[in-house]
């Protein structure tokens, strides 16, 4: 993996604009899970929260030179897409 101790101040400011956009939409999509009004809503939500984790796992990787946040970060999409799975499920075995 390469080195990125030695980012340019322009990458640094980039990397960290995605970051606070990144968590900002986690943020909001927490809030719409906590107070979804339909499960629809809130699956929405969900997914959104395991793809902006994704995203963040794969931002801080890069700079903090840690390999294990990949692997983290691909953990973290497959349990989303099982969640929304089971989630999908448990509605088309409710009706």
């Amino acid at each position: 993996m390469n080195d990125f101790a030695a980012l340019s101040p322009m990458m640094e400011i980039a990397l960290l604009g995605a970051l606070l956009v990144l968590v900002a939409t986690v943020a909001v999509g927490l809030l719409r899970a906590l107070r979804g009004p339909a499960l629809e809503d809130r699956l929405a939500a969900v997914l959104l929260l395991g793809s902006g984790g994704v995203g963040v796992l794969f931002l801080l990787a890069l700079p903090l030179s840690a390999p294990a946040l990949f692997d983290v970060a691909l953990v973290l999409a497959l349990l989303a897409a099982v969640t929304a799975a089971a989630m999908t499920r448990r509605e088309v075995t409710r009706d």
